[in-house]
């Protein structure tokens, strides 16, 4: 994780001193060489911290308890800098502009610095420990009657090796909290583990918990693969199969290009699941044709599937798919002023959406690989289906 963004991490660190340096401490009266030393200590550390975790060959290490010690220092002191250094620097082009000689940028870096610590240590230690259950009523024309009121809870992003080695007791907290709603049918909707399914181990007897009366309906996502593991092709190709009987010794129904139907006397829904698009796998690509081989042309189908990016890819232009399942996007796990990092690759990154009659939901899931929410609270999503006009 940190080598694909380690260069960027080093300019962050690096250039904020240059500039503090340049344009304030340098021009201070006893401005002298241990000093400057004191100054740049931290900057070689963070250096030379951010080089090592670059040279870690998976995508996080297995103990990642001291990378999230780094990620969560490196937000408390570095980034408070270049808050500063780039307000400051907007203000002194603001001076020069104006001619002015107050620069009234490094007031507002001061202020904002500080907000920054703050934003830092409540999107650590508390945004990601309270789970929101979020209620969702959807109508549709051509739903059958015998499901009015069918009521599903989705959940996604679980990334449990983050949750077994930060807060394992909001995991146990998730779990109740679905169970409590006491729904038709749960889905999840992928991203199960970080990289590896020895994650699941402290957490077996949890997942195995979850009950609904139609049952537990799954996908995989991308972490579910073995792609953010450096070994042997033999490991990861065992790994990716004991994910699969993983799930299912839960009492998981697991949706590779398949689906199940679910009936109600005379009438009957699908849930149909496609895989997650691989970029380094040919086998393993979403396959609708397969996945909704048999099914009715005026079935109801509730898609699920890890990216939201497949709705409108691929799923649209068919008729059968009323309602789409995603995750993945966690909601960028960041939010300011209505802005999500997601949002950036991602045009339906959160929440509900709607093209001609197919509905697409995005949950912000409820985990991630770094522990961390601000503005984006991790979520259950509980969807009752109604049956009307559409509003």
């Amino acid at each position: 994780m940190i080598a694909r963004i380690s260069i960027l991490i080093i300019l962050g660190i690096l250039l904020p001193d240059f500039y503090v340096e340049r344009h304030y401490l340098s021009r201070r009266p006893g401005w002298r060489w241990w000093k400057r030393v004191l100054w740049w200590l931290p900057s070689f550390f963070f250096v030379v911290a951010t080089a090592f975790f670059a040279q870690e060959p998976d995508f996080i290490p297995t103990d990642a308890k001291p990378l999230f010690l780094y990620l969560l220092i490196l937000g408390v002191v570095a980034l408070p800098k270049a808050v500063f250094a780039l307000c400051s620097l907007v203000g002194l082009g603001w001076c020069r502009l104006r001619h002015s000689r107050k620069n009234w940028g490094n007031l507002v870096g001061f202020f904002l610095a500080l907000l920054s610590v703050y934003m830092v240590l409540y999107g650590s230690f508390v945004g990601p420990r309270h789970v929101e259950v979020r209620r969702q009523a959807i109508t549709f024309e051509h739903l059958p009657k015998a499901f009015d009121g069918y009521r599903i809870v989705l959940f996604s992003d679980v990334h449990v090796g983050t949750f077994t080695q930060c807060m394992p007791e909001v995991m146990r907290e998730a779990v109740d909290s679905i169970n409590t709603q006491q729904a038709d049918a749960i889905v999840f909707a992928g991203d199960l583990v970080n990289q590896e399914p020895s994650e699941l181990y402290p957490v077996q007897d949890l997942l195995r918990s979850l009950k609904a009366r139609d049952g537990v309906f799954s996908v995989l996502g991308n972490h579910d693969y073995s792609d953010y593991i450096d070994a042997d092709p033999i490991i990861k190709a065992a790994n990716d199969k004991e994910i699969v009987s993983r799930q299912r010794q839960y009492g998981w129904q697991l949706l590779q290009n398949s689906h199940q139907k679910v009936t109600r006397g005379a009438d009957c829904i699908v849930f149909a699941g496609v895989e997650y698009e691989r970029k380094k796998s040919e086998e393993q690509q979403p396959d609708i044709e397969r996945t909704l081989a048999d099914v009715d042309s005026g079935a109801f189908v509730i898609m699920v599937n890890h990216s939201p990016q497949t709705w409108r890819k691929r799923l649209l232009a068919d008729e059968r798919i009323a309602l789409t399942l995603s995750g993945h996007t966690h909601g960028g796990q960041l939010e300011l002023f209505g802005l999500r990092p997601s949002q950036w690759n991602h045009k339906e990154d959160f929440g509900l959406y709607t093209d001609g009659e197919s509905r697409l939901l995005v949950t912000s899931g409820i985990g991630g690989v770094v522990p961390f929410r601000l503005g984006v609270p991790p979520e259950i999503v509980v969807i009752t289906l109604r049956r009307g006009a559409r509003k």
